[in-house]
């Protein structure tokens, strides 16, 4: 007997249907599963069969051949165990004819019957939702995750024995529906800005920094405050919309880093990989492509502490994802694209033994040694970093001070300000911070006065300047001027900016 169940597949963040037909005929005792499917798929057999059995049904004893549809796509990923226990059962006649069609099945299989949960899941229900599809049968585990998803009716199945019960209309599963489960919390950070002592000017660069999303280096000795710094830039960046909740969440759910007890990550991400990361791992990749950790970091921050140690190979690649926003995997029959629209944070020793220019501790550094360690980073890369500061060791009596200092609630109030009038004035463009302004557009809303142009002409040439850093200066100035709720960009907005670039020679190759 024939029989026909929906289930999804992925490529990327994307979904595609595809059809289990099951067929069950008389013949030598075998399974083959057909249609361009990967190990996991294959080996899903042995884990159908078993949990067919343990659920208390007969198995077949017949020739069994499954075909997942088209059959020129690859099928990868565990996800189609379920579909294919059932298809088998609708086939034996267990479950009746056309029961399955109006939904779309989706899970991984135990031994026992029980049904795990599946990665990309939310992705799938997207894509069912596109698709038409009005019902959606997952893992009990997955349920909190696709309820974020409007139009769909989620049927969650704790083993294979409930989801056929369901489809016999012995013991029918309670769908659940949408819910607004949606709510930014207002204290998610723990680590606050009133915790850091001194720094300023550091402080200063980072309100800059996430009020107009720019990227930013910090350079200075160990134990200057660095790390502390840029793990508390999280906790000022404004709330996640919906929309942008629901980027990461797919990204996540792709990856298989989902929290099951919650339906959408609510705070934005902070990543911070070891200096040996891949090149893969950094931007993604792998036989079956995965978000990296420029993917991982989108709508959020990207660390890379001690920036200097990562191969100068792994950085380049990071060049085309910061300039663009996404991240382009290609394989010979297909290519994947994820987003990763990040701020990028570096962090940096001004030379080898991490004292060069310090008051505190005498640098057993040479000028060229000290040149050299930070010349590991290429002039096209720093040229995509928008801020570049330095952070200072701090005095005895900036960290005996007792003086309360600014919390980052104060500090994303002003960041917030700053970013509503950003969106208010590109909500017909298509971007939402300043940091995204790109070609025409940087003439169209950084104009400056006579003053500003002429201090900018004399840093160019002075600081040997790319036309990239000069738009990058314009870009922070714009910034700089929202903060001030100027509507044009001043001299002192410009002369700020330019403060900013102050170790793109050092740093140039």
């Amino acid at each position: 007997m024939f029989s026909r169940v929906s289930t999804c597949g992925l490529i990327g963040l994307d979904g595609f249907h595809i059809q289990v037909e099951s067929d069950i005929s008389n013949g030598i005792p075998v399974f083959d599963i057909v249609g361009l499917a990967d190990t996991a798929v294959k080996e899903a057999r042995e884990r159908v069969k078993a949990a067919i059995k343990n659920s208390g049904f007969e198995y077949p004893i017949k020739r069994i051949t499954v075909n997942l549809a088209p059959a020129d796509t690859r099928k990868e990923g565990s996800g189609f165990d379920l579909p294919l226990a059932l298809s088998i059962l609708v086939s034996s006649g267990i479950i009746p004819q056309k029961a399955t069609d109006d939904y779309m099945i989706a899970g991984e299989l135990a031994l026992d019957g029980s049904v795990r949960h599946s990665s990309g899941m939310l992705c799938k229900a997207i894509a069912a939702m596109e698709l038409g599809f009005k019902k959606l049968m997952v893992p009990e585990e997955n349920a909190n995750e696709v309820s974020v998803v409007k139009g769909l009716k989620i049927y969650p199945v704790k083993s294979l024995k409930e989801a056929a019960e369901h489809f016999t209309g012995v013991n029918p599963v309670q769908f659940k529906a949408y819910e607004e489960v949606f709510i930014p919390s207002l204290h998610m950070y723990c680590e606050d800005f009133s915790d850091v002592k001194g720094q300023k000017n550091a402080k200063r660069a980072l309100e800059v920094a996430a009020s107009g999303g720019h990227n930013l280096i910090m350079i200075g000795s160990p134990g200057s405050g660095k790390t502390m710094l840029a793990r508390r830039l999280p906790g000022i960046l404004p709330d996640l919309s919906f929309e942008e909740a629901l980027e990461i969440t797919k990204i996540y759910s792709v990856s298989g880093l989902i929290n099951q007890k919650t339906a959408l990550i609510r705070e934005r991400p902070f990543r911070s990989p070891h200096h040996t990361v891949s090149a893969a791992s950094l931007v993604g990749g792998g036989s079956n492509p995965k978000p990296g950790e420029v993917s991982l970091a989108h709508n959020g921050v990207l660390f890379l502490d001690e920036i200097p140690e990562f191969p100068r190979r792994t950085l380049d690649v990071l060049r085309q994802p910061i300039e663009d926003g996404v991240t382009n995997i290609s394989r010979v029959n297909y290519s994947v694209t994820y987003p990763c629209k990040f701020m990028l944070v570096a962090a940096a020793n001004p030379c080898k033994c991490g004292y060069y220019g310090d008051f505190t501790k005498k640098c057993t550094c040479s000028f060229r040694d000290a040149e050299n360690y930070l010349s590991r980073l290429s002039g096209p890369l720093m040229d995509r970093i928008d801020i570049h500061i330095q952070v200072p060791t701090l005095k005895y009596t900036e960290i005996e001070n007792e003086k309360a200092e600014e919390s980052s609630e104060e500090i994303k109030k002003r960041v917030n300000r700053t970013r509503k009038i950003q969106q208010e004035r590109y909500k017909t463009h298509g971007i939402y911070c300043n940091a995204h302004l790109k070609g025409s557009m940087i003439k169209q809303f950084c104009k400056v006065d006579a003053k500003g142009k002429k201090i900018l002409r004399n840093a160019f040439d002075s600081l040997n300047l790319s036309a990239r850093a000069y738009d990058r200066i314009l870009k922070v100035a714009r910034t700089i001027a929202d903060m001030d709720l100027s509507e044009d960009i001043n001299s002192k907005h410009i002369s700020e900016a330019i403060q900013y670039r102050a170790l793109d020679r050092a740093l140039r190759v």
